[in-house]
């Protein structure tokens, strides 16, 4: 059915021709796929670290070639599949006035199908396919619905620097199967592969996840794509898609290459410590509103991987924790400063001043998001980055310190921002502005929920998610 409802919808939607059915029907059909992702989540039986809701799909089958594609479920792939089916109406509402086409909505659509389909299958040949096609939706909301002349630059960009970094990875899958006879994930876990062959496979898995998340100093095509990218494109790279590194970490390199990802460790860790500072302080220095915020994306995401690579439980289920709490502040924080350029329409950090003046709503909200993305207690970044820096303290405490330095740096960036943007006196270059419409309240409101619910009831994540995580690392 998680499949089914957004298909059908997608089938739908191609044959009508009125753009407002159009909407209607795919904001519908978006909301109820994440009724059904919650459904999922109610029967999910936390007891146990089996894969759930097993569905094997027969693709190819000639001569001794075969792949049965095995779709399936557990906790972590669950927390992933629920941001994202929360994430897609939240993207389709926050541009629901402004869908001119049904291509936009199709867009959305197709992205969640194959997001879903990345997040369920277990299967390192399907994986890839996946992995790729994602680049076929985002290219078109990049490219077509982006919000300058340069969103065409941006939308080739993206596409092509992250299609170029995958073809390693696709190179390193297909020897896997030479030397295994198979692709299937679970069939493999109980394969050993030589320790030398695995470094080159960790290198090839390495050149394209860590483009993805993205990982310093792979992360250059981030920037730009989201400066050009609308708001919902914006929600969906910060939220989703810069995610699919991290879980390609977690799910296929750690327990498929263990030998490598053990002997490449000091190596993520210095890229991730680099990361960390040089986004900070490349952060302090944008001019524009949304730079800063992809920057900040690439500081976070470089603590994730610092997380994942300490290779313990704490640091598995902080990496996934803090991948879920910067999905849903980031997200909020896109749109925040979205909501600024609607109203009038330059995104240039030097021409705002006093905007509290005529909008305190959106202010305050501001305000919450800015201490949730510095990771106030209390807020689920706080969670995330407590872990994950705790777990990286017992590994390596020097590595630990200085990563702490970026959320010391995080708050100064932040906090400016708020603060310049907020108070002084009112901007001679901006005229009198409404404050939040009634569809931005109804966005912002579930994400101000979640941000409070999971950091002070973090086992809400911890508990759904551990049972899989202790599994994940016996093939460590």
């Amino acid at each position: 059915m998680l499949f089914l409802i957004p298909i059908v919808g997608f089938l739908l939607i191609t044959f009508i021709k009125d753009v407002n059915t159009n909407k209607k029907l795919g904001l519908f059909v978006s909301l109820l796929t994440f009724l059904e992702s919650l459904r999922l989540l109610y029967y999910f039986d936390y007891s146990t670290n089996d894969f759930q809701f097993k569905f094997l799909f027969d693709w190819i089958s000639i001569g001794n070639i075969q792949f049965n594609l095995l779709f399936a479920i557990d906790g972590i792939s669950l927390i992933f599949i629920i941001l994202t089916t929360l994430l897609i109406p939240l993207c389709l509402l926050i541009s629901y006035n402004s869908i001119k086409s049904k291509l936009f909505i199709l867009s959305f659509l197709g992205l969640e199908i194959i997001l879903i389909g990345v997040f369920t299958i277990l299967d390192l040949f399907g994986f890839y396919i996946l992995f790729e096609a994602v680049l076929i939706p985002m290219f078109l909301i990049i490219g077509i619905f982006g919000s300058r002349i340069e969103k065409i630059d941006a939308a080739y960009y993206f596409f092509f620097y992250t299609l170029i970094g995958s073809v390693l990875m696709l190179i390193g899958i297909l020897y896997i199967y030479s030397i295994s006879g198979t692709t299937n994930y679970l069939e493999l876990l109980e394969f050993k592969i030589d320790e030398d062959i695995q470094k080159w496979l960790f290198l090839a898995f390495f050149a394209s996840l860590a483009v993805k998340i993205p990982k310093y100093p792979f992360h250059i095509w981030l920037p730009q794509a989201h400066v050009e990218a609308p708001v919902s494109g914006s929600v969906i790279l910060a939220g989703i898609l810069i995610k699919l590194g991290g879980y390609g970490f977690i799910r296929f390199t750690l327990p498929l290459l263990p030998d490598a990802s053990t002997y490449f460790a000091p190596l993520v860790f210095t890229l991730s410590i680099l990361g960390i500072i040089y986004a900070s302080l490349t952060t302090i220095r944008q001019t524009d509103l949304k730079r800063i915020i992809a920057y900040s994306s690439v500081s976070h995401m470089a603590i994730v991987t610092l997380a994942i690579f300490t290779f313990t439980v704490i640091g598995i289920e902080g990496s996934i924790f803090l991948q879920l709490a910067h999905g849903i502040v980031s997200s909020a924080l896109f749109i925040l400063v979205t909501v600024l350029y609607d109203r009038y329409h330059t995104r240039l950090v030097k021409y705002y001043s006093g905007v509290v003046i005529t909008m305190p709503l959106f202010v305050s909200i501001f305000f919450f998001f800015t201490l949730a993305n510095i990771a106030v207690p209390l807020s689920c970044n706080f969670i995330g980055e407590f872990l994950c820096l705790l777990a990286t303290f017992q590994i390596n405490s020097f590595v630990a310190i200085i990563a702490t330095f970026g959320i010391v740096l995080s708050a100064a960036y932040s906090l400016f921002l708020f603060n310049r943007v907020s108070f002084g006196s009112f901007s001679p270059h901006l005229s009198y502005k409404t404050d939040l419409s009634k569809i931005e309240l109804y966005v912002l409101f579930p994400l101000i929920i979640l941000t409070i619910l999971f950091g002070i009831f973090p086992n809400l994540v911890l508990n759904l998610i551990h049972s899989s995580v202790v599994y994940l690392l016996t093939w460590i």
